[in-house]
């Protein structure tokens, strides 16, 4: 009984949320809605176009460094570290290239799913961390730079750190949980 009343309120949640919010703009704020949407599509795609270059110079650079062979030597380096903390090693190049590349980190765990199983530990692992960390070189070349931000330094470091954390998290969170 109850998850028959769950499916049928996740069925009509984001419908409702959204004609109240268009309901609330329209009949409250005296917005007119289809205008304002219309304007912020247009402002979205003029940003779309100012951001391509900064999103093929990316692409190109994590495409060097995966064929270049970096990600084989970082993963040697950083393997006796991460398996103090328990991170199997399969999880690795996941942990390496989420920060830099959200599809390629995808290709990994789709990888990871297949080989081992999304219930087993690595599974698990790698589809936490892939929800508690982000593509922070990414949004710092992209978004940084199609508004212009040259000093991103500490926003490097807040990037990294909050990936470490989620990475950290995801590991002692599912040892806990599945292992």
């Amino acid at each position: 009984m109850f998850v028959r009343i769950m499916e049928n309120i996740s069925l009509y949640a984001i419908p409702l949320i959204i004609l109240v919010i268009v309901g609330y703009a329209y009949f409250v704020k005296k917005i007119k809605v289809y205008e304002v949407f219309c304007e912020g599509a247009k402002e979205g795609f003029n940003t779309a176009i100012r951001i391509i270059p900064f999103l093929v110079a990316m692409l190109v650079a994590i495409g060097i460094f995966r064929a270049s062979g970096c990600i084989d030597i970082m993963m040697k380096i950083l393997d006796p570290v991460f398996s103090l903390i328990g991170m199997p090693g399969e999880v690795l190049p996941m942990a390496i290239l989420r920060p830099l590349s959200g599809g390629g980190a995808t290709g990994v765990m789709n990888d990871l799913m297949l080989t081992y199983g999304p219930d087993s530990l690595i599974g698990r692992i790698a589809s936490t961390m892939m929800g508690s960390t982000e593509t922070t070189f990414y949004v710092l070349a992209v978004y940084f730079g199609a508004v212009s931000i040259r000093k991103t330094r500490h926003a490097v470091a807040a990037g990294l750190l909050a990936d470490l954390a989620g990475l950290l998290t995801a590991v002692w969170i599912c040892r806990i949980m599945f292992a």
